[in-house]
């Protein structure tokens, strides 16, 4: 029996090649993986056909199966997210663009963050440093990087330029920023990737995470990077659950993505290009690119005593 997650390439003359992932729901039989998975490849295929030369009935049969709740309760099928969806790799960050593939899932770029930094970085920290910056290990830093008066940065970390670091920053460890970003003060950043024009200002924590070109955090936005129990962080698409083998996974920001004021992003999720999550809210799963985050509150008034 073949397990959950399984992708298959089809190779068939009646259209173009196409990737499936089929995700099993847990405490599913497995034995009916494949009778799923040929229903929904015929169907894939018979859409492509020209209308002349298939029959209108087997497509509607297959459409009716796959429409229907039994089918769906026990399988669904996605095409493969990619980084691209979310962002692009700028021009200053191109010296890591082979690690980085466009077509690859974008979590998988957080397994990728280490390697890059191990083949690239090499110490290069600007020749006057403030007293109070704790540099160690490899750290290397644009020259035009404005420096506060105290701040601790661990190596393997590489920030561009005309970047802003400000007072009581904390990076630590497998860190790369673009350029024209802001690292705020009280911020704490570990393996991360921040695009250009990144915006990260205050008391937040950044782990396990990509933000990308023009993303902002409000004050006090929290990437939670672990589950409370410890287990695998699963990517939460439309179309069900992917796996994702990661036990750290912060969030992913898409371009020009923003989240609001003691908002709290929930291990592993996905912020389309453009999208929003207003302050103050718990937010996990999938938000569609221009999209709007929001939970309705009432604030009730009372009389004080006294």
């Amino acid at each position: 029996m073949p397990p959950p997650g399984c992708d298959f390439e089809p190779d068939f003359a009646l259209g173009e090649l196409h990737k499936f992932q089929l995700t099993a729901i847990p405490g599913t039989q497995y034995s009916d993986l494949f009778f799923a998975g040929v229903a929904q490849l015929v169907e894939h295929h018979l859409a492509k056909v020209d209308v002349a030369r298939s029959s209108r009935v087997a497509r509607s049969i297959f459409r009716s199966f796959a429409k229907t709740a039994g089918f769906q309760r026990f399988f669904r099928y996605h095409e493969p997210v990619k980084a691209s969806d979310f962002f692009t790799l700028p021009a200053s960050l191109a010296g890591f663009a082979g690690y980085f593939p466009a077509h690859s899932a974008p979590w998988e770029w957080l397994k990728k963050i280490g390697p890059a930094m191990e083949a690239a970085v090499v110490a290069s920290p600007p020749p006057n440093i403030p007293r109070g910056v704790h540099l160690e290990g490899r750290v290397w830093i644009d020259h035009s990087v404005r420096l506060p008066p105290h701040a601790t940065i661990i190596g393997p970390v590489y920030i561009g330029a005309r970047t802003e670091i400000r007072p009581g920053a904390f990076i630590r460890g497998n860190v790369i920023v673009g350029e024209g970003c802001v690292l705020g003060n009280a911020c704490e950043f570990k393996n991360c990737l921040l695009m250009d024009g990144v915006q990260v200002p205050h008391f937040s924590y950044v782990g396990d995470s990509i933000l990308g070109n023009g993303a902002h955090l409000g004050a006090g936005v929290i990437c939670s990077n672990l589950r409370l129990d410890h287990g695998e962080v699963m990517a939460k698409l439309p179309t069900g659950p992917v796996p994702t083998g990661l036990r750290k996974f912060g969030a992913i920001l898409g371009d020009k993505a923003e989240v609001g004021c003691n908002a709290v992003l929930n291990p592993g999720a996905l912020l389309g290009p453009r999208s929003r999550v207003m302050p103050t809210i718990s937010f996990g799963g999938y938000l569609p690119p221009g999209h709007l985050a929001r939970v309705r509150t009432q604030v009730t008034i009372l009389p004080g005593e006294g």
